[in-house]
Protein backbone atom coordinates (compact mmCIF):
# COMPACT_ATOMS: atom_id res chain seq x y z
CA UNK A 1 0.00 0.00 0.00
CA UNK A 2 1.18 3.18 -0.70
CA UNK A 3 2.34 6.02 1.56
CA UNK A 4 0.09 9.06 2.14
CA UNK A 5 2.04 12.18 2.07
CA UNK A 6 0.67 15.71 2.63
CA UNK A 7 3.18 18.45 1.31
CA UNK A 8 1.75 22.59 2.44
CA UNK A 9 3.30 25.01 1.52
CA UNK A 10 1.77 28.92 0.90
CA UNK A 11 4.23 28.97 -2.22
CA UNK A 12 2.91 27.32 -5.27
CA UNK A 13 6.07 26.64 -7.16
CA UNK A 14 7.60 24.63 -4.51
CA UNK A 15 4.48 23.38 -3.41
CA UNK A 16 3.77 21.72 -6.85
CA UNK A 17 7.47 20.87 -7.78
CA UNK A 18 7.58 18.57 -4.89
CA UNK A 19 4.01 17.06 -5.13
CA UNK A 20 5.05 16.05 -8.46
CA UNK A 21 8.58 14.58 -7.67
CA UNK A 22 6.93 12.35 -4.77
CA UNK A 23 4.07 10.75 -6.85
CA UNK A 24 6.90 9.88 -9.07
CA UNK A 25 8.69 7.77 -6.24
CA UNK A 26 5.26 5.91 -6.25
CA UNK A 27 3.46 8.10 -2.98
CA UNK A 28 0.40 9.07 -3.03
CA UNK A 29 0.02 13.15 -2.57
CA UNK A 30 -1.68 15.42 -1.81
CA UNK A 31 -0.87 19.16 -1.47
CA UNK A 32 -2.39 22.23 0.36
CA UNK A 33 -1.74 25.73 0.26
CA UNK A 34 -2.11 26.48 3.87
CA UNK A 35 -2.62 25.01 7.18
CA UNK A 36 -6.39 25.49 6.93
CA UNK A 37 -6.47 23.68 4.03
CA UNK A 38 -4.45 20.96 5.24
CA UNK A 39 -6.66 20.48 8.14
CA UNK A 40 -10.09 19.86 6.22
CA UNK A 41 -7.78 17.26 4.34
CA UNK A 42 -6.81 15.80 6.94
CA UNK A 43 -10.47 15.37 8.10
CA UNK A 44 -11.63 13.03 5.15
CA UNK A 45 -7.74 10.95 4.75
CA UNK A 46 -5.62 9.74 7.32
CA UNK A 47 -2.13 10.48 6.29
CA UNK A 48 1.17 8.35 6.87
CA UNK A 49 3.27 11.92 6.71
CA UNK A 50 3.13 15.79 6.46
CA UNK A 51 5.82 18.00 4.92
CA UNK A 52 5.16 21.45 6.17
CA UNK A 53 6.52 24.96 5.70
CA UNK A 54 7.40 26.69 8.70
CA UNK A 55 6.81 30.38 7.94
CA UNK A 56 2.99 30.61 6.60
CA UNK A 57 0.62 33.11 7.14
CA UNK A 58 -1.87 32.55 9.59
CA UNK A 59 -0.83 29.19 11.26
CA UNK A 60 2.50 28.36 10.99
CA UNK A 61 4.01 24.87 10.37
CA UNK A 62 4.51 23.99 14.15
CA UNK A 63 1.12 24.79 14.94
CA UNK A 64 -0.43 23.08 12.14
CA UNK A 65 1.84 19.81 13.29
CA UNK A 66 0.52 20.45 16.31
CA UNK A 67 -2.99 20.63 15.34
CA UNK A 68 -2.97 17.43 12.92
CA UNK A 69 -1.07 15.33 15.77
CA UNK A 70 -4.36 15.94 17.63
CA UNK A 71 -6.34 14.57 14.73
CA UNK A 72 -4.01 11.79 13.94
CA UNK A 73 -1.44 10.56 16.65
CA UNK A 74 0.50 8.34 14.20
CA UNK A 75 1.29 11.35 11.77
CA UNK A 76 4.77 11.94 11.42
CA UNK A 77 6.02 14.99 10.25
CA UNK A 78 8.92 17.27 8.45
CA UNK A 79 9.52 20.57 8.42
CA UNK A 80 10.81 23.05 5.62
CA UNK A 81 12.37 26.28 6.66
CA UNK A 82 14.57 29.12 5.09
CA UNK A 83 15.37 29.70 8.23
CA UNK A 84 17.68 27.38 9.03
CA UNK A 85 18.90 28.47 13.00
CA UNK A 86 19.11 26.13 15.53
CA UNK A 87 15.93 27.54 17.15
CA UNK A 88 13.97 27.13 14.85
CA UNK A 89 15.03 23.11 14.24
CA UNK A 90 15.03 22.93 18.17
CA UNK A 91 11.43 24.50 18.27
CA UNK A 92 10.16 21.89 15.40
CA UNK A 93 11.22 18.63 16.48
CA UNK A 94 9.68 19.78 20.21
CA UNK A 95 6.47 20.38 18.37
CA UNK A 96 7.24 16.94 17.61
CA UNK A 97 8.43 17.12 14.07
CA UNK A 98 10.51 13.96 13.19
CA UNK A 99 13.16 15.98 11.22
CA UNK A 100 13.87 19.53 9.38
CA UNK A 101 15.37 20.38 5.89
CA UNK A 102 16.27 23.95 5.03
CA UNK A 103 15.80 25.87 1.68
CA UNK A 104 16.77 25.58 -0.91
CA UNK A 105 17.28 21.87 -0.67
CA UNK A 106 18.00 18.94 -3.57
CA UNK A 107 15.08 16.97 -4.04
CA UNK A 108 17.20 13.79 -3.30
CA UNK A 109 17.60 14.90 -0.11
CA UNK A 110 14.08 14.95 0.58
CA UNK A 111 13.47 11.50 -0.71
CA UNK A 112 15.76 10.22 1.16
CA UNK A 113 14.73 12.06 4.45
CA UNK A 114 10.83 10.67 3.59
CA UNK A 115 12.47 7.19 3.46
CA UNK A 116 13.58 7.62 6.63
CA UNK A 117 10.66 8.75 8.29
CA UNK A 118 8.40 6.53 7.14
CA UNK A 119 10.84 3.86 8.11
CA UNK A 120 10.61 4.96 11.42
CA UNK A 121 7.36 5.09 11.92
CA UNK A 122 6.51 1.35 10.60
CA UNK A 123 8.92 0.60 13.65
CA UNK A 124 6.74 3.26 15.99
CA UNK A 125 3.79 1.00 15.01
CA UNK A 126 5.34 -2.34 14.94
CA UNK A 127 6.73 -0.97 18.79
CA UNK A 128 2.96 0.03 19.98
CA UNK A 129 1.29 -3.11 19.10
CA UNK A 130 4.13 -5.16 20.75
CA UNK A 131 3.63 -2.88 23.47
CA UNK A 132 -0.20 -3.91 23.49
CA UNK A 133 1.40 -7.63 23.51
CA UNK A 134 3.36 -7.09 26.67
CA UNK A 135 -0.05 -5.73 28.33
CA UNK A 136 -1.97 -8.81 27.34
CA UNK A 137 1.24 -10.67 28.81
CA UNK A 138 0.38 -14.59 28.08
CA UNK A 139 1.50 -16.75 31.04
CA UNK A 140 0.14 -20.45 31.70
CA UNK A 141 -3.36 -19.06 32.66
CA UNK A 142 -3.54 -18.43 29.10
CA UNK A 143 -3.47 -21.96 28.11
CA UNK A 144 -6.53 -23.96 29.82
CA UNK A 145 -6.31 -27.16 30.62
CA UNK A 146 -5.35 -29.36 33.51
CA UNK A 147 -4.63 -32.81 32.28
CA UNK A 148 -1.65 -34.73 32.47
CA UNK A 149 -0.89 -34.47 29.17
CA UNK A 150 -0.85 -30.76 28.83
CA UNK A 151 0.59 -30.48 32.68
CA UNK A 152 3.68 -32.24 30.46
CA UNK A 153 3.66 -29.57 28.34
CA UNK A 154 3.61 -26.96 31.26
CA UNK A 155 7.15 -28.41 33.08
CA UNK A 156 8.75 -28.08 29.79
CA UNK A 157 7.66 -24.57 28.97
CA UNK A 158 9.07 -23.40 32.42
CA UNK A 159 12.22 -25.27 32.09
CA UNK A 160 13.00 -23.87 28.30
CA UNK A 161 11.58 -20.26 29.11
CA UNK A 162 15.08 -19.22 31.10
CA UNK A 163 17.12 -20.61 28.44
CA UNK A 164 17.87 -18.64 24.92
CA UNK A 165 17.88 -22.13 23.01
CA UNK A 166 15.86 -22.56 19.81
CA UNK A 167 12.75 -24.41 20.53
CA UNK A 168 10.75 -26.85 17.99
CA UNK A 169 7.11 -26.91 19.23
CA UNK A 170 5.06 -29.87 17.19
CA UNK A 171 1.71 -30.59 16.90
CA UNK A 172 -1.65 -30.76 14.59
CA UNK A 173 -3.04 -27.65 12.95
CA UNK A 174 -5.65 -25.88 16.26
CA UNK A 175 -3.27 -27.55 18.86
CA UNK A 176 -2.61 -23.91 20.29
CA UNK A 177 1.44 -24.34 18.65
CA UNK A 178 1.84 -20.39 19.09
CA UNK A 179 0.37 -19.75 22.63
CA UNK A 180 2.91 -22.27 23.78
CA UNK A 181 5.00 -19.58 22.18
CA UNK A 182 3.74 -16.89 23.28
CA UNK A 183 4.10 -18.53 27.12
CA UNK A 184 7.60 -19.45 26.15
CA UNK A 185 8.46 -15.51 25.19
CA UNK A 186 6.38 -13.87 27.86
CA UNK A 187 8.19 -15.63 30.57
CA UNK A 188 11.63 -15.53 29.13
CA UNK A 189 14.27 -12.46 29.68
CA UNK A 190 13.65 -11.52 26.41
CA UNK A 191 9.61 -10.63 27.58
CA UNK A 192 9.94 -7.14 27.22
CA UNK A 193 11.21 -7.54 23.32
CA UNK A 194 9.10 -7.96 20.41
CA UNK A 195 7.81 -11.68 19.82
CA UNK A 196 7.31 -11.16 16.05
CA UNK A 197 4.86 -14.09 14.57
CA UNK A 198 5.80 -15.09 11.10
CA UNK A 199 2.93 -18.13 9.50
CA UNK A 200 5.64 -19.29 6.76
CA UNK A 201 2.84 -21.16 5.17
CA UNK A 202 0.68 -18.14 4.59
CA UNK A 203 2.93 -15.96 2.51
CA UNK A 204 4.27 -16.78 -0.83
CA UNK A 205 8.44 -17.66 -1.31
CA UNK A 206 9.20 -14.43 -2.95
CA UNK A 207 7.74 -12.35 -0.48
CA UNK A 208 8.45 -14.16 2.72
CA UNK A 209 12.22 -13.81 2.14
CA UNK A 210 10.85 -9.59 2.02
CA UNK A 211 9.03 -10.03 5.10
CA UNK A 212 11.20 -11.61 7.71
CA UNK A 213 15.25 -10.24 6.41
CA UNK A 214 13.56 -6.81 4.11
CA UNK A 215 14.97 -4.94 1.29
CA UNK A 216 16.64 -1.69 0.14
CA UNK A 217 15.11 0.37 -2.27
CA UNK A 218 15.55 -0.55 -6.11
CA UNK A 219 15.91 -4.23 -5.06
CA UNK A 220 13.16 -5.39 -7.76
CA UNK A 221 10.80 -3.68 -9.26
CA UNK A 222 8.09 -1.76 -7.42
CA UNK A 223 10.67 -1.67 -4.28
CA UNK A 224 10.46 2.05 -4.38
CA UNK A 225 11.08 2.68 -0.98
CA UNK A 226 13.16 0.34 1.69
CA UNK A 227 11.69 -2.04 4.06
CA UNK A 228 12.31 -3.42 7.49
CA UNK A 229 12.40 -7.06 7.42
CA UNK A 230 10.76 -8.93 10.71
CA UNK A 231 14.46 -10.42 12.16
CA UNK A 232 15.77 -6.72 12.30
CA UNK A 233 12.22 -6.02 14.12
CA UNK A 234 12.38 -8.52 16.62
CA UNK A 235 16.26 -7.64 17.29
CA UNK A 236 16.39 -8.30 20.82
CA UNK A 237 13.12 -10.52 21.32
CA UNK A 238 11.52 -13.78 19.76
CA UNK A 239 10.42 -14.47 16.40
CA UNK A 240 7.91 -17.37 16.12
CA UNK A 241 8.60 -18.95 12.19
CA UNK A 242 4.76 -20.94 12.52
CA UNK A 243 3.95 -24.05 9.89
CA UNK A 244 8.37 -24.24 9.20
CA UNK A 245 7.98 -27.25 7.39
CA UNK A 246 6.59 -24.98 4.38
CA UNK A 247 9.39 -22.92 3.91
CA UNK A 248 11.13 -23.10 0.28
CA UNK A 249 14.91 -24.81 0.62
CA UNK A 250 16.27 -21.78 -0.69
CA UNK A 251 14.71 -19.92 2.06
CA UNK A 252 16.12 -22.30 4.76
CA UNK A 253 19.60 -21.48 3.35
CA UNK A 254 19.54 -18.27 4.68
CA UNK A 255 17.41 -19.06 7.60
CA UNK A 256 20.37 -21.65 9.02
CA UNK A 257 22.59 -18.54 8.12
CA UNK A 258 20.63 -16.47 10.68
CA UNK A 259 20.68 -19.46 13.33
CA UNK A 260 24.46 -20.16 13.04
CA UNK A 261 26.04 -16.84 12.50
CA UNK A 262 23.26 -14.66 13.77
CA UNK A 263 23.61 -12.18 11.26
CA UNK A 264 21.86 -11.41 7.50
CA UNK A 265 21.50 -9.53 4.71
CA UNK A 266 18.35 -7.68 3.37
CA UNK A 267 17.17 -8.36 -0.12
CA UNK A 268 19.34 -6.07 -3.02
CA UNK A 269 22.03 -5.29 0.23
CA UNK A 270 25.52 -5.99 0.85
CA UNK A 271 24.66 -4.75 4.26
CA UNK A 272 25.17 -7.11 7.05
CA UNK A 273 22.91 -6.50 10.04
CA UNK A 274 23.10 -8.47 13.23
CA UNK A 275 20.35 -10.15 14.45
CA UNK A 276 20.21 -11.64 18.01
CA UNK A 277 16.79 -13.11 18.06
CA UNK A 278 16.05 -16.42 19.00
CA UNK A 279 13.92 -18.70 17.28
CA UNK A 280 10.70 -20.52 18.24
CA UNK A 281 9.71 -22.71 15.03
CA UNK A 282 6.54 -24.81 14.74
CA UNK A 283 4.20 -27.24 12.91
CA UNK A 284 2.35 -29.75 12.33
CA UNK A 285 4.21 -31.76 9.55
CA UNK A 286 7.16 -34.32 10.36
CA UNK A 287 10.20 -32.57 9.27
CA UNK A 288 11.83 -36.25 9.65
CA UNK A 289 10.38 -37.81 6.55
CA UNK A 290 10.29 -34.09 4.96
CA UNK A 291 14.33 -34.48 5.52
CA UNK A 292 14.60 -38.22 4.24
CA UNK A 293 12.45 -36.71 1.08
CA UNK A 294 14.82 -33.92 0.71
CA UNK A 295 12.11 -31.45 1.10
CA UNK A 296 13.52 -30.14 4.51
CA UNK A 297 17.15 -29.58 5.14
CA UNK A 298 18.83 -31.36 7.78
CA UNK A 299 21.17 -29.23 8.77
CA UNK A 300 18.28 -26.96 9.56
CA UNK A 301 15.92 -29.81 11.27
CA UNK A 302 19.31 -30.10 13.37
CA UNK A 303 19.50 -26.37 14.36
CA UNK A 304 16.11 -25.69 15.25
CA UNK A 305 15.00 -29.06 17.21
CA UNK A 306 17.30 -28.26 20.05
CA UNK A 307 14.43 -28.74 22.41
CA UNK A 308 10.96 -30.35 20.80
CA UNK A 309 7.99 -29.55 22.26
CA UNK A 310 4.85 -31.80 21.26
CA UNK A 311 1.01 -29.96 21.93
CA UNK A 312 -1.27 -33.27 22.47
CA UNK A 313 -3.81 -33.42 20.63
CA UNK A 314 -7.62 -32.13 21.84
CA UNK A 315 -8.87 -35.78 21.34
CA UNK A 316 -5.86 -36.52 24.01
CA UNK A 317 -6.68 -34.44 26.78
CA UNK A 318 -10.27 -34.77 26.52
CA UNK A 319 -10.59 -34.30 30.27
CA UNK A 320 -9.85 -30.24 29.39
CA UNK A 321 -13.03 -30.24 27.06
CA UNK A 322 -15.30 -29.21 29.76
CA UNK A 323 -12.35 -25.89 30.81
CA UNK A 324 -12.28 -25.03 27.44
CA UNK A 325 -15.76 -24.79 26.91
CA UNK A 326 -16.21 -23.06 29.85
CA UNK A 327 -13.54 -20.65 28.83
CA UNK A 328 -14.53 -20.17 25.30
CA UNK A 329 -18.70 -19.41 26.90
CA UNK A 330 -17.24 -16.78 28.79
CA UNK A 331 -15.11 -14.99 26.12
CA UNK A 332 -17.89 -15.12 23.82
CA UNK A 333 -20.67 -13.78 26.03
CA UNK A 334 -18.57 -11.06 27.26
CA UNK A 335 -17.17 -10.40 23.71
CA UNK A 336 -20.97 -10.05 22.52
CA UNK A 337 -22.77 -9.03 25.49
CA UNK A 338 -24.94 -11.88 25.50
CA UNK A 339 -26.09 -13.94 28.24
CA UNK A 340 -24.71 -17.55 29.25
CA UNK A 341 -26.02 -20.76 27.23
CA UNK A 342 -26.54 -23.54 29.58
CA UNK A 343 -24.93 -26.68 28.67
CA UNK A 344 -26.11 -29.88 30.06
CA UNK A 345 -24.77 -33.09 31.08
CA UNK A 346 -26.18 -34.58 27.56
CA UNK A 347 -24.18 -31.92 25.28
CA UNK A 348 -21.15 -32.12 27.60
CA UNK A 349 -21.15 -35.74 26.85
CA UNK A 350 -21.41 -35.30 23.09
CA UNK A 351 -18.48 -32.66 22.99
CA UNK A 352 -16.74 -35.01 25.20
CA UNK A 353 -17.13 -37.58 22.91
CA UNK A 354 -16.10 -36.03 19.65
CA UNK A 355 -13.15 -36.86 18.25
CA UNK A 356 -11.87 -33.00 17.10
CA UNK A 357 -10.20 -33.24 13.84
CA UNK A 358 -9.48 -29.28 14.40
CA UNK A 359 -8.56 -29.56 17.82
CA UNK A 360 -9.29 -26.64 19.96
CA UNK A 361 -9.70 -24.21 17.32
CA UNK A 362 -12.53 -26.53 16.56
CA UNK A 363 -14.29 -26.48 19.78
CA UNK A 364 -14.02 -22.57 19.85
CA UNK A 365 -15.70 -21.98 16.59
CA UNK A 366 -18.35 -24.14 17.95
CA UNK A 367 -18.63 -22.71 21.13
CA UNK A 368 -19.18 -19.26 19.27
CA UNK A 369 -21.80 -20.54 17.17
CA UNK A 370 -23.84 -21.67 20.54
CA UNK A 371 -23.06 -18.75 22.57
CA UNK A 372 -24.65 -16.92 19.23
CA UNK A 373 -27.39 -18.95 18.67
CA UNK A 374 -28.66 -19.59 21.84
CA UNK A 375 -27.75 -17.04 24.40
CA UNK A 376 -29.10 -17.63 27.75
CA UNK A 377 -30.78 -20.34 26.76
CA UNK A 378 -30.74 -24.00 27.34
CA UNK A 379 -28.56 -26.00 24.34
CA UNK A 380 -30.02 -29.03 22.80
CA UNK A 381 -27.76 -31.67 21.21
CA UNK A 382 -29.98 -30.76 18.34
CA UNK A 383 -28.46 -26.82 18.50
CA UNK A 384 -25.01 -28.93 17.72
CA UNK A 385 -23.47 -29.06 14.33
CA UNK A 386 -24.81 -31.81 11.87
CA UNK A 387 -21.79 -34.28 12.36
CA UNK A 388 -22.85 -34.51 16.19
CA UNK A 389 -25.54 -36.04 15.29
CA UNK A 390 -24.20 -38.00 12.87
CA UNK A 391 -21.73 -39.08 14.95
CA UNK A 392 -24.97 -40.22 17.65
CA UNK A 393 -26.35 -41.99 14.62
CA UNK A 394 -23.68 -44.00 13.53
CA UNK A 395 -24.08 -45.98 16.85
CA UNK A 396 -27.49 -47.31 15.34
CA UNK A 397 -26.22 -47.99 11.69
CA UNK A 398 -22.61 -49.83 13.32
CA UNK A 399 -24.50 -51.72 16.04
CA UNK A 400 -27.13 -53.22 13.54
CA UNK A 401 -30.08 -52.61 16.19
CA UNK A 402 -33.27 -53.12 15.02
CA UNK A 403 -37.31 -52.97 16.37
CA UNK A 404 -38.53 -55.98 17.57
CA UNK A 405 -42.43 -56.67 16.08
CA UNK A 406 -43.71 -56.68 19.72
CA UNK A 407 -41.77 -53.31 20.47
CA UNK A 408 -39.26 -52.15 23.38
CA UNK A 409 -39.14 -50.47 26.72
CA UNK A 410 -36.92 -47.24 25.98
CA UNK A 411 -36.59 -46.84 30.01
CA UNK A 412 -35.17 -50.55 30.02
CA UNK A 413 -33.39 -50.66 27.24
CA UNK A 414 -31.54 -47.20 27.91
CA UNK A 415 -31.04 -48.49 31.48
CA UNK A 416 -29.46 -52.14 30.55
CA UNK A 417 -27.35 -50.30 28.08
CA UNK A 418 -26.06 -47.79 30.63
CA UNK A 419 -25.57 -50.69 32.85
CA UNK A 420 -23.70 -52.73 30.70
CA UNK A 421 -21.38 -49.53 29.57
CA UNK A 422 -20.34 -48.94 33.32
CA UNK A 423 -19.74 -52.60 34.07
CA UNK A 424 -17.47 -52.64 31.35
CA UNK A 425 -15.42 -50.01 32.05
CA UNK A 426 -14.92 -50.84 35.75
CA UNK A 427 -14.42 -54.13 34.44
CA UNK A 428 -11.75 -52.68 31.92
CA UNK A 429 -10.24 -50.80 35.16
CA UNK A 430 -10.28 -53.24 37.31
CA UNK A 431 -12.74 -51.36 39.73
CA UNK A 432 -10.51 -48.51 39.87
CA UNK A 433 -13.53 -45.84 39.78
CA UNK A 434 -10.86 -42.95 38.58
CA UNK A 435 -10.06 -44.29 35.52
CA UNK A 436 -13.66 -45.94 34.65
CA UNK A 437 -15.19 -42.35 35.19
CA UNK A 438 -12.36 -41.23 32.67
CA UNK A 439 -13.44 -43.96 30.08
CA UNK A 440 -17.10 -42.79 30.35
CA UNK A 441 -16.23 -38.91 30.55
CA UNK A 442 -17.95 -38.59 33.64
CA UNK A 443 -17.08 -36.87 37.09
CA UNK A 444 -15.88 -39.79 40.00
CA UNK A 445 -18.38 -38.82 41.79
CA UNK A 446 -21.07 -39.07 39.26
CA UNK A 447 -19.80 -42.48 38.37
CA UNK A 448 -20.15 -43.61 41.92
CA UNK A 449 -23.62 -42.22 42.78
CA UNK A 450 -24.31 -44.38 39.88
CA UNK A 451 -22.88 -47.25 40.89
CA UNK A 452 -24.42 -47.07 44.49
CA UNK A 453 -27.91 -46.36 43.00
CA UNK A 454 -27.77 -49.18 40.55
CA UNK A 455 -26.74 -51.14 43.33
CA UNK A 456 -23.60 -52.49 41.07
CA UNK A 457 -21.24 -54.42 42.79
CA UNK A 458 -17.55 -55.74 42.13
CA UNK A 459 -17.67 -59.36 41.05
CA UNK A 460 -16.07 -62.24 43.18
CA UNK A 461 -14.23 -63.40 39.88
CA UNK A 462 -13.85 -60.44 36.92
CA UNK A 463 -15.33 -62.16 34.15
CA UNK A 464 -15.20 -59.74 30.73
CA UNK A 465 -18.69 -58.60 29.71
CA UNK A 466 -20.15 -59.21 25.99
CA UNK A 467 -21.91 -56.88 23.94
CA UNK A 468 -24.00 -58.62 21.88
CA UNK A 469 -25.53 -56.45 19.63
CA UNK A 470 -24.75 -53.08 21.35
CA UNK A 471 -21.21 -51.33 21.69
CA UNK A 472 -20.05 -47.91 23.50
CA UNK A 473 -20.67 -44.98 21.80
CA UNK A 474 -17.34 -44.14 19.49
CA UNK A 475 -15.73 -40.25 18.60
CA UNK A 476 -16.83 -40.01 14.61
CA UNK A 477 -13.91 -40.31 12.55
Amino acid sequence: MKAKILVVDDESAIRKALSKFLTTLDYDVDSAGDGAEAIEKAKDKIYDLVISDLMMPNMSGIELIAKLKEMHPNIISIIMTGFGTIESAVEAIKAGAFHYITKPFELDDVAMLVEKALRFKSLEADNARLAKQVKDKYNFENIVGCSDALRDVFKMVERVAETDSNVLILGESGTGKELIARAIHFNSPRQNKPLIPINCGAIPENLLETELFGYVKGAFTGASHSQVGKFEVANGGTIFLDEIGDMSLKLQVKLLRVLQEKQFEPVGSTKTIRADVRVIAATHQNLEELVAKGEFREDLFYRLNVIPITVPSLRDRISDVPLLVDHFIKKFTQANQLATPDINDEVMNALMSYKWPGNVRELENTIERLVVLRPGQHVRLSDLPDKFSEMTNSFFIKSGFSFPESGISLKHVVEDFENTLICKALDKTGWNKNQAANLLKLNRTTLVEKIKKKKLSKPKKVERIKLASVHPLRPHS
